[in-house]
């Protein structure tokens, strides 16, 4: 760790940084139009990651803000009966997501440093915003009219200074004989500069020691999404809702599941799952919801095979098919330069609910999650008519 490494003193607006989003949503410079740099400093690793993190703050009010203004979603603040003082979570809502009647669509990112509305902190920064953010599918959602409800699972505790506390000599407290307290108090002595002198080299500026209160009934991601079940999912009016779960919001959900079996199964109609990082045996998940996911889920995997291809699994639940890329973070993303259109996003659960002229039978997954996914992958589209009518009938059902 080098000793001469600059402040971590940096800016809190986007301008602060000399950035700022262009109209294609990407993140450039103000003055060169270059985009994001990590290596700012050369040979300051920490410095870097330290203002990287920074600007992704940042970006996180900057998307919070989105949501609001640009998407007129509102802030709905967690728990519902938390007092002044206490700390608190929120997630965000349309104004009808209780009240449609039809259709709820219900958003879970994965875990890690993103927040509610984000895919991927370093897609965004990277890439664009329509990339790492769930804006356009927010958006299309609502134009669709689907009630939209996203949630914030990764926002578990705040975080406050802790406060320092004296530790007592044990000279000051100890009847012991004057020789044995003055070895201790030796020890004690060289354990303490022997652990500055650590502390000096991992944090060189003395950064401020911090300390989480977690926030009540939402600090993990599984107690957030039951919480937002029970008090805002379960009470809304939409005969059929849809889940999104990307990679740990997966997990979150098969724990609802779990916890709120019966309730689930008669509210959600079907659930896309992309590289869930979900496990039926290690979450204990029982028979009838092993059952239930294999008709009602379906999970796109990362894979090297073309798309939609059976990936073998040694969990018996949901069907796992290829989303015909290896990275993770790909999941979400559309593909390629011009990024295809999401329009089969919702063709696909449009169809899934269930319209009287299929008489409320399942739907098959080719005609439906399968161009859900696709949307969310960075993978081109293809036609939902051309699959239909190549098998309009599959084997996975919904």
């Amino acid at each position: 760790m080098k000793k001469d490494e600059p402040p971590l003193d940096f800016p809190d607006t986007l301008e602060g940084f000399e950035y700022a989003f262009n109209e294609k949503g990407q993140l450039r410079h103000i003055k060169t139009g270059e985009p994001f740099v990590f290596n700012y400093r050369e040979d300051l690793h920490r410095w870097n990651q330290k203002r990287y993190e920074a600007l992704g703050e940042i970006i996180t009010k900057y998307v919070y803000d989105l949501l609001e203004k640009d998407c007129n979603l509102k802030k709905i603040f967690i728990p519902v009966d938390a007092t002044e003082s206490e700390p608190k979570s929120f997630i965000f809502m349309s104004e009808d997501a209780l009240t449609n009647p039809q259709k709820l669509m219900v958003l879970i990112h994965g875990s890690g440093v993103v927040r509610a509305g984000q895919w991927a902190r370093k897609l965004i920064i990277n890439e664009d915003l329509d990339s790492g953010t769930q804006i356009p599918f927010i958006k299309r959602a609502m134009d669709e009219g689907y009630g939209v409800i996203v949630l914030n699972p990764n926002e578990n505790c705040i975080e406050v200074e802790k406060p320092k506390t004296h530790v007592q000599s044990s000279s000051d407290s100890s009847d012991e004989p004057v020789e044995k307290r003055e070895r201790k108090d030796k020890v004690s002595k060289e354990t303490k500069k022997r652990r500055d002198f650590y502390e000096k080299y991992r944090n060189p500026q003395r950064e401020k020691e911090m300390m989480q209160l977690y926030i009540r009934e939402n600090g993990s991601p599984e107690e957030h999404t039951v919480y937002v079940w029970d008090h805002f999912i379960a009470k809304s009016a939409a005969e059929n809702v849809f889940f999104v779960a990307h990679s740990y919001g997966g997990l979150a959900f098969v724990e609802l599941m779990i916890q709120r079996e019966a309730d689930v199964k008669s509210k959600v109609t079907a659930v896309a799952l992309t590289d869930s990082v979900h496990n039926v045996w290690h979450q204990e998940a029982g028979k009838t919801i092993r059952e239930w996911m294999r008709e009602n889920c379906c999970n796109w995997v990362s894979s090297s095979e073309p798309l939609d291809t059976s990936v073998e699994s040694m969990l018996p639940d949901c069907p796992r098919v290829s989303a015909a890329t290896l990275q993770h973070a790909e999941r979400r993303i559309p593909l390629g330069e011009e990024p295809p259109s999401i329009d089969p996003f919702f063709e696909g659960f449009n169809l899934l609910w269930f319209p009287p002229a299929f008489g409320g039978s399942p739907m098959p997954s080719d005609s439906c999650m399968l161009y859900f996914v696709q949307s969310l992958s960075l993978l081109p589209v293809g036609g939902l008519t051309d699959c239909q009518s190549k098998n309009p009938q599959c084997s996975i059902y919904f």
